[in-house]
């Protein structure tokens, strides 16, 4: 099955030189139009945020970024160890015996999954094959062997991570002997409260075993979609908030949202750039509990870059009677 090409500067409108504020923007831009919970059309918004997500996911990691430049027009090829043209397949496929795995409802593409997917996406387990191609002369034919797990992400938003939900997930296997197709789709609980990287087993659900045996497990690793207004650490999450010199200097009381809501905040008088206020209990749920964790809003003060003449002269009028003391060079 062939995997089609993405063009990420074009779903994010970047040029190809784009620098990293430029995606960063556009990305912003993008999402808060297409999230899910805001847009009108929900079904057509939902397959275009998880788009947008997935540009963002590669070109603003530098060295994915980095790699998929280097792909270019030569995509097909692919790198060395991994089908070219198709999902990546299990180690026993070296000699293109193996089968080939494409996912569904996961929120990533089968070119994301191929191309980068982190980690090992399937391995054996330790000491052993999945039986895969080996024919009757072989010595390892007849053998009872469990089939080997799999492994693939799972795009989750910050919502579905808050309240957790259930996601319907399809795996669809293919002979690349016979070209047979088999699909299995079956439902995935996310947790409340699951965090980024986390890994949700599925039993039974991996390759299918040799001679009788078991299959294996598929591992979905949990990548928390990228937010227009949050970032994820563990339960905690991150907002920046753009402030004026004079809230900085004079402090002042402003709105902030979460994931619950907008509240409001106060910044100290004499705040710092990049000072980090902490508001108790707005990030995601920790365990079964009604614990949670906490939302730290990260302030950046922003200067002006272009003056009227009235407010260069406020500026300037500032300075004169400031009576701060610019710092000696020694």
């Amino acid at each position: 099955m062939a995997t089609g090409f993405k063009d990420y500067y074009a779903v994010l409108g970047v040029a190809r030189d784009a620098t990293a504020d430029d995606i960063k923007k556009a990305f912003r831009k993008l999402a808060r139009l297409y999230h899910p919970d805001v847009a009108k059309d929900k079904p057509a918004a939902e397959e275009r945020f998880k788009e947008i997500n997935e540009a963002n996911e590669v070109l603003s990691d530098p060295e994915k970024r980095s790699k998929y430049d280097r792909l270019g027009a030569r995509w097909r090829e692919g790198d060395p160890g991994v089908a070219a043209g198709g999902a990546a397949t299990s180690e026993a496929s070296a000699g293109g015996a193996g089968p080939e795995f494409h996912f569904g409802g996961t929120g990533f593409s089968d070119f994301f999954e191929q191309y980068f997917s982190g980690g090992s996406r399937y391995g054996f387990p330790p000491g052993e094959g999945s039986g895969a191609g080996e024919g009757p002369g072989h010595p390892g034919a007849g053998r009872a062997r469990r089939g080997s797990d799999i492994e693939g992400d799972l795009l989750v938003t910050l919502e579905e991570a808050m309240r957790g939900t259930i996601r319907t997930v399809s795996l669809q296997t293919v002979d690349p002997q016979t070209g047979q197709v088999e699909t299995r789709t079956f439902q995935v609980r996310i947790p409340a409260g699951v965090t980024d990287g986390r890994r949700i087993r599925v039993p039974g659900q991996g390759e299918r075993g040799a001679g009788g045996a078991v299959a294996g497990d598929l591992f979905l690793r949990v990548r928390h979609a990228a937010h227009p207004d949050f970032t994820s650490k563990g339960a905690d999450l991150f907002h920046e908030l753009d402030v004026a010199p004079w809230e900085a200097v004079l402090g002042a009381e402003v709105t902030v949202p979460t994931l619950d809501g907008p509240v409001k905040v106060r910044i100290p008088a004499g705040t710092e750039g990049g000072q980090k206020l902490r508001v108790r209990g707005r990030g995601l749920p920790m365990g079964k509990g009604e614990e949670r964790g906490d939302l730290y809003v990260v302030l950046q003060v922003q200067l002006p870059t272009q003056l009227s003449a009235e407010e260069r002269g406020l500026w300037e009028r500032l300075r004169d009677t400031s009576g701060f003391q610019p710092r000696t060079i020694r």
